[in-house]
């Protein structure tokens, strides 16, 4: 269980164990580093061809305008590369063996975090929608629940049908043990 720390998930029962920990797809982010990509791009051909088209460019007070707007223009990239990366490594949903947990991070200094057990569960759907999704297998998990919170969803993870299965697996599961703990206590009560 030391693993998770850096998830902030410490609070789990001494019997709950831990069946599966998911992050989004890989190629959620690498989309997202796409505009990353265009803007580097876009920085660069306007680091060494504006010089070269217009002369007044190379001037020194103009070159040092300029080179002084490309930092900023960096430094907001770089701003934007963090916040992307930071969102995805801490976006998680943790399955134990008797809820589901859903870490969520919301910019910097916010986190969200909401549980939901297995006896709350009401219907599980698996969406993949798309070309790249459906080659690569990665979807949203809709979790319906008879609680305050409507739905639970798992945005862009991988293989989102194993991971329906898993729920519905554990969700009948635990249905099965609650059954067998009422018989037990009826058992009692009619002795």
């Amino acid at each position: 269980m030391k693993r998770l720390h850096a998830f902030h998930f410490k609070e789990i029962g001494e019997q709950e164990r831990i069946i599966k920990v998911i992050h989004r797809h890989w190629f959620d982010i690498l989309q997202q580093f796409f505009i990353v990509i265009f803007l580097v791009a876009a920085l660069a051909s306007g680091f060494f061809v504006l010089p070269a088209l217009f002369s007044v460019f190379q001037q020194n007070n103009f070159y040092a305008l300029m080179l002084f707007l490309e930092t900023i223009f960096v430094l907001f990239i770089w701003i934007y590369a963090f916040f992307v990366w930071i969102d995805y490594y801490f976006d998680v949903w943790i399955i134990t063996s008797e809820r589901v947990v859903n870490i969520e991070q919301k910019g910097l200094f916010m986190r969200q975090v909401s549980e939901l057990k297995f006896a709350k569960i009401q219907d599980v759907t698996a969406e993949v929608e798309g070309f790249f999704p459906t080659i690569l297998n990665y979807g949203d998990v809709h979790i319906q629940t008879a609680g305050e919170e409507e739905r639970f969803i798992f945005r862009q993870i991988p293989d989102p049908y194993g991971i329906k299965s898993i729920v519905m697996d554990l969700q009948k599961q635990q249905e099965a043990k609650r059954v067998n703990e009422l018989g037990e206590i009826m058992e009692k009560i009619k002795q």
